[in-house]
């Protein structure tokens, strides 16, 4: 868990290399005086002669549809009080931040200096045909209740209140898994809540909406329980007021299934939470101080279910899982408001979504940690990527389904895709190489099957029908690492090398193979017994299964040699062994290549490497355009790697000429057809490519190192072509989704 950060961390993290934490940035090109024109005067006016005609036409012209303004007045800011709109400022910069990062919503901060709530409903009701919702931050209870509830009535786009609903929302999912893990049914438990603040009264209705009975509702606040004799209490506080002789918060916590905080910190003591009930669910959410120190309560009670608001804790109720997932499905349906049913509905998905085993992405961004469904884990990550397509359509469908979507979405599954596309590229085209293969199944063979990794991915592969995997190792140790994984291998074949009936004809395959090299029956016995990547490797030789993925614990060397040795290179004239990674940034997949293979390769190898990469991209029903890099550009610099590589092209052009190819080109040049019709306008390219041959190891294996690692792209490789059956090798850092990736397209080389 991280670490509290330190003052002057803090202060240079928001200082330098610029002040504050956000900008804005074109989406579109304003490089030309002809891209001027049409992004202002003159083309500007067409689309506003458009929207003048239909004003919903602002959605398709103008960044509305996916435009939110965080507004405060500063008058309750996180833990610090009334400091002012300047001094929250930060704040709101930093929810822009989460906004886009987490559900690529851009953000406008807007910080009024007005404390009247009139005024305030006013400015905001003026500017809102700038946005395509209103998130409402840090405005002082009780004012934030009318604030809101007038928004929402006078406007037609989302409105919400974070910090009500945000925590609402969260808590109410983790206390639906608490109720799970408690074995207690909502309508049943005493709840004592102390804050009746604007988050705590939030939480307290979604609680209600939930099935808790306000009977057993019991709200304190800094004079103790809100009772009905007690005079001048505001219209919220009125609604949870009891019939009661209790009056202080330990009275009221004697027998109570939960307690949920959003107060100040030090409230609770060790001896009100002995007096619980059994299996006491303790939600203590002030921060950065919870009301009962987390290490204090679980020292208390050995059975308790505790959330914090801290993230050095187990169990955040971190606002973040919440309001930028809800806003996006809200604006992708352009509902006219978040009513119950989408925060209940985002609730039902989180507390689902904790359930599940969590990703290999979730594990590595914790430290390895592993998280399972149970007291010290009720509610995901907030780097779980599966929240956003997760809560997102949870959230359309209930605005469908309640009528206050103005744009449904037609097919719901499909929405889902598009969302995983839309921030994780690389789901598209995977999308497709999973529906072609699971009608066919083909049977994947592992060879580092005590890998706990592999355990893992392969679990999937199975559950998903992706692949037949097959285990290689020694059964006992197999099922004992995936026992203290909690992997399930019922249905999955595992297969002991050493005592193997297909032993024998593996041993005589190798030796008429390998005879004239070296190869003994003797060593090939002992290779096949010893080695597992031989063995795997003979096993797809000999058609006992369709494909391999090795290279998860030992060098790239160490697993394509036995591959070589067993399988061989295609030797089709048009094919050569090489090694491509599929780069994702953006909505278009690239294809680099080769990067692993080729050290410094000649004309000949140049121009087999394209066709063999152009094949591959062809199967991913994908149209190759290829281009063959080079620092020079069609003989602008001419050198002998140049010259090289002009050769390949003209090979390739020859041997394929419908293949969509051209070189010796620079970089830029490939990927800008403007830029290309510009300079060279001869030449057989058309738009930008997306096959980038390179002319060596080196320009390769870093360009793509340098996308994934700077660019922030998603690389998914190398995938190995050329051999005459399907395998592929891992890299030692390889991911699950990697290797479940991988096999997929091993799957799919198969058929």
């Amino acid at each position: 868990m991280p670490n509290p950060p330190r003052k002057e961390d803090a202060l240079h993290y928001h200082r330098h290399p610029r002040p504050g934490k956000v900008e804005m940035r074109s989406t579109k090109a304003c490089l030309t005086s002809q891209d001027l024109s049409l992004a202002y005067s003159p083309g500007v006016a067409y689309p506003c002669l458009e929207i003048a005609k239909d004003v919903d036409l602002v959605y398709e012209y103008t960044n509305r549809p996916n435009l939110v303004a965080v507004i405060s007045n500063g008058t309750a800011v996180l833990g610090l009080g009334n400091i002012g709109p300047e001094a929250g400022k930060p704040v709101m910069e930093g929810k822009g931040v989460l906004f886009k990062r987490f559900a690529d919503i851009d953000v406008f901060d807007i910080e009024l200096n007005v404390s009247d709530p009139d005024k305030f409903i006013e400015v905001v009701e003026a500017m809102a045909p700038t946005f395509g919702g209103i998130n409402l931050e840090d405005i002082k209870a009780p004012e934030c209740f009318y604030i809101e509830t007038q928004l929402k009535e006078r406007l037609d786009i989302p409105v919400m209140h974070d910090d009500q609903h945000g925590t609402a929302i969260i808590a109410t999912a983790a206390f639906l898994n608490a109720l799970q893990i408690a074995n207690k049914k909502p309508e049943d438990v005493k709840i004592v809540t102390v804050g009746a603040g604007a988050a705590g009264i939030a939480c307290l209705n979604m609680m209600l909406d939930v099935g808790v009975q306000k009977k057993n509702i019991f709200l304190c606040d800094s004079r103790g329980v809100i009772h009905t004799e007690r005079p001048n209490l505001s219209k919220e506080k009125a609604r949870f007021a009891q019939e009661t002789d209790l009056r202080t918060l330990a009275d009221a916590m004697v027998g109570a299934d939960m307690f949920l905080g959003l107060s100040v910190g030090g409230l609770v003591s060790p001896e009100m939470v002995l007096s619980m009930a059994e299996n006491p669910i303790v939600f203590a959410l002030a921060n950065p101080t919870p009301e009962i120190d987390y290490p204090t309560a679980k020292a208390t009670r050995s059975d308790i279910i505790m959330a914090t608001g801290r993230s050095d804790y187990p169990n955040q109720v971190n606002n973040v899982l919440g309001f930028p997932f809800i806003f996006r499905g809200a604006l992708d349906v352009r509902a006219s408001k978040i009513n119950n049913e989408m925060k209940i509905a985002a609730s039902k998905a989180l507390a689902e979504l904790a359930r599940q085993q969590i990703t290999d992405q979730v594990r590595a961004a914790y430290g390895d940690t592993d998280f399972t469904f149970g007291p010290d884990y009720i509610i995901p990550k907030p780097f779980d990527k599966r929240v956003l397509y997760t809560v997102a359509p949870a959230v359309a469908l209930a605005a469908m389904e309640t009528g206050v979507a103005q744009c449904p979405i037609q097919d719901i599954e499909s929405y889902k895709e598009e969302l995983k596309a839309r921030f994780y590229p690389s789901s598209a085209v995977m999308s497709q190489v999973f529906d072609k293969i699971r009608s066919h199944a083909p049977r994947i063979v592992f060879p580092e099957a005590t890998s706990s990794r592999i355990l893992l991915a392969v679990e999937q592969i199975a559950q998903t029908n992706i692949a037949r995997p097959i285990l290689i190792g020694n059964p006992e140790e197999i099922y004992h690492n995936a026992s203290e994984i909690d992997i399930n291998l019922h249905g999955i074949e595992v297969i002991d090398p050493s005592n193997n009936i297909n032993h024998a004809k593996m041993v005589e395959e190798l030796v008429k193979r390998r005879s004239r090299k070296g190869m003994t029956k003797e060593k090939a016995s002992r290779l096949l017994n010893s080695n597992d990547d031989y063995f795997g490797a003979m096993m797809v030789e000999t058609g006992a299964c369709d494909g391999m993925v090795s290279g998860l614990t030992r060098t790239y060397p160490e697993v394509i040699r036995p591959v070589i040795e067993c399988i061989g290179t295609d030797e089709d004239e048009s094919a050569a062994l090489c090694a491509v990674y599929m780069i994702f940034k953006g909505k278009d997949p690239y294809f680099f290549a080769d990067t692993a293979v080729h050290v410094k390769p000649n004309a000949d190898q140049l121009a087999r490497i394209a066709m063999t990469v152009a094949d591959f991209v062809r199967q991913l029903d994908i149209e190759p355009r290829v281009a063959m890099l080079s620092f020079s550009s069609f003989g602008s610099a001419r050198s002998k790697e140049s010259s090289e590589v002009a050769k390949a092209v003209a090979k390739v052009k020859q041997m394929q000429p419908d293949l969509i190819i051209d070189g010796e080109m620079q970089v830029e040049v490939a990927l800008q057809p403007n830029l290309r019709e510009k300079l060279y306008d001869f030449s057989s390219l058309t738009g930008p490519a997306n096959v980038l041959i390179f002319p060596n190891l080196d320009s390769g294996n870093i360009s793509y190192k340098l996308m994934r690692d700077i660019g922030g792209a998603e690389a998914i490789g190398p995938v190995l072509l050329g051999l005459n059956k399907p395998v592929h090798v891992l890299q030692r850092e390889s991911d699950i989704s990697t290797i479940i990736n991988l096999t997929a397209i091993t799957a799919l080389r198969s058929l």
